[in-house]
C-alpha cells in the first residue's frame, strides 16, 4: 500500500463519525416558517424567531432596526420592563434580543416543564404582538445606542470597519452599520419605532427555529403559541441587487496611535452561493485558520510585521464582503500591506498545494461538530438555514462538501470572484500615507 493511500484511508478511519440532527419543518397557522429538532438529552428548549427586520431595512431612517429590537422587552401589553425582566427571571428563563444588517432575533430559553415553559412562551408571545415602548424607555435606549457609537469613534478597528463598508457599499442598504449614525438617529421618534415593528414583526416576514425535549406535536404548539398572535403581514420586499465594484479605492484615516489598522477586500459570497465552499475551505487556507494560515505565516511568522493576520467571507443573503485584515506599526504599514497584497495576489494565481487543501478540510470537518454541539449553537445554525432557505440537508451534508472540495474548485472560484483591481483598502494609523 502507497504511503498516500494509507494516509486517507487513516484519514477516514479517524474523523470522527456522528449523526448530523433532523430537521423538521412546516408553517404555522399564520404563515411563519417553522424549523425544529428534537433534542432530548436535557429538559430544556430553545426558541429563536427570526425576522427579516435587521439594518437593510432602516432605509432612510438609520438605526431603527437595531433601536426597534432593543425596545422590545422595554414593555409588552399591560407589562412594564420590569416586570418582564421579572417574570424571566423567576421562572430561571433567558431572553433576548439582537439585531444585524440581515436580520433581527429574540431568542427564549426555558425548561420545559409546563409550570415554567408556558408563562415563557406566554411573554414571549405578548412582547412579540404587544410591544408598547415608552416614550422614557426610547429616548434610554437611544443614548445608550449613541453612546455606543461615539465610543466606536475612539476606536481606530471600528473607524476602519464603517469606512470599508462605506467604500464598499455606497449607497447600498449594507453600507452603514447597524447602529445608524448620531444623525440619524436624533432624527427618530418612538413612532418611527412602532411603525417599524408593525410592518416587519409579522408571521410571514419570520422563521422559527426550535431545538429542544420537545415532540413534533408539542413543537408545533410551542410555535403557535409564540408566533400565532401576529398578523400573517407580508414578508419583506427583496433588496435591490449589490453594485459591482468597477475599481479599487483606498481611503487613509489619520488617528493618534502607534499602530496602523489595515482592512483590504471587496465583495464576497453570498450564504446560498453556488462558490460557498470552495470560497470557505480556501480562505481556512488562506486566512482563516489562525497562526498557520498563509497570511499569518507571512506577515506574522517570516516577516514579524504583525501579531494578527486574518481573513474571513462574512456571507449574507445578498454579497458581504470579503475581508483581510491586521494591525501593524505605522512604519511598516505599507510594507504589511504590499506583503498582503502579493499574498493575496499568489493565492488567487496557484490556489493551495493538496497538503493544505487535505490539512484544511480534516481541520474543518474535525472541528464541525464542536459548532453544533450544544442546543444553543443547533439553534442558531438552524435559524439561519431557514432564514437563508438552506437545504433542510445541509448540516448532513456539510463534511461531504467539504470532502468534495478540490484545489482546482479553490483557484477557479478565487480567480473567478476575487479581482486585485477592485479592492477596498483603509488604514487607520498615527502617519499613514494616502
Amino acid at each position: 500500500m502507497s504511503p498516500k493511500i494509507l494516509v486517507i484511508l487513516l484519514w477516514v478511519v479517524t474523523t470522527p463519525i456522528w449523526a448530523a440532527p433532523h430537521i423538521e419543518h412546516w408553517l404555522t397557522a399564520n404563515g411563519a416558517r417553522v424549523y425544529f429538532i428534537p433534542a432530548e438529552e436535557l429538559p430544556m428548549v430553545d426558541v429563536r424567531v427570526v425576522f427579516d427586520a435587521g439594518a437593510a431595512r432602516d432605509e432612510n431612517k438609520l438605526g431603527l432596526a437595531q433601536l426597534s429590537s432593543a425596545l422590545l422587552p422595554e414593555g409588552a401589553g399591560n407589562l412594564s420592563a420590569d416586570a418582564i425582566a421579572d417574570r424571566f427571571d423567576s421562572l430561571g428563563a433567558q431572553f433576548g434580543t439582537d439585531s444585524a444588517r440581515d436580520m433581527a432575533v429574540v431568542s427564549l430559553r426555558s425548561l420545559t416543564k409546563p409550570e415554567v415553559l408556558l408563562p415563557a412562551l406566554e411573554t414571549t408571545a405578548l412582547i412579540l404582538a404587544k410591544p408598547t415602548m415608552p416614550e422614557e424607555a426610547f429616548e434610554r435606549v437611544r443614548k445608550q445606542m449613541e453612546s455606543a457609537l461615539q465610543q466606536q469613534q475612539q476606536s481606530p478597528s471600528s473607524l476602519a470597519s464603517r469606512a470599508f463598508y462605506h467604500l464598499l457599499y455606497g449607497d447600498y442598504p449594507y453600507a452603514h452599520l447597524p447602529l445608524g449614525t448620531l444623525e440619524g438617529l436624533a432624527r427618530l421618534t418612538r413612532d418611527d419605532a412602532l411603525a417599524f415593528h408593525q410592518r416587519y414583526y409579522v408571521a410571514s416576514n419570520a422563521v422559527v427555529a426550535i431545538v429542544g425535549a420537545l415532540d413534533r406535536g408539542q413543537a408545533e404548539e410551542l410555535a403557535e403559541k409564540v408566533i400565532g398572535g401576529l398578523p400573517a403581514g407580508e414578508s419583506a420586499s427583496a433588496l435591490s441587487p449589490v453594485p459591482e465594484i468597477k475599481n479599487s479605492e483606498k481611503q487613509a484615516i489619520t488617528y493618534p496611535s502607534t499602530q496602523t489598522t489595515i482592512i483590504l477586500g471587496t465583495l464576497g459570497i453570498r450564504r446560498a452561493d453556488p462558490d460557498y465552499f470552495p470560497l470557505y475551505v480556501g480562505n481556512h487556507i488562506l486566512g482563516g485558520n489562525g497562526l498557520v494560515s498563509r497570511i499569518s505565516v507571512e506577515l506574522r511568522e517570516k516577516r514579524g510585521l504583525t501579531y494578527s493576520a486574518y481573513s474571513y467571507f462574512v456571507p449574507m443573503r445578498h454579497y458581504g464582503p470579503y475581508v483581510l485584515a491586521l494591525q501593524t506599526r505605522n512604519e511598516q504599514a505599507e510594507e504589511a500591506l504590499k506583503v498582503l497584497r502579493e499574498t493575496l495576489k499568489d493565492f488567487i494565481a496557484t490556489g493551495p498545494s493538496e497538503k493544505e487543501l487535505q490539512l484544511a478540510k480534516e481541520s474543518i470537518i474535525g472541528g464541525f461538530p464542536l459548532q453544533i454541539d450544544s442546543n444553543s449553537k443547533k439553534v442558531q445554525h438552524l435559524a439561519m438555514i431557514g432564514f437563508y432557505n438552506l437545504p433542510l440537508d445541509y448540516l448532513e451534508k456539510f463534511s461531504s462538501q467539504v470532502k468534495a472540495v478540490t484545489t482546482a474548485q479553490i483557484r477557479a472560484a478565487f480567480r473567478r470572484r476575487v479581482h486585485l483591481d477592485k479592492m477596498i483598502t483603509v488604514m487607520v494609523g498615527g502617519t499613514v500615507k494616502g
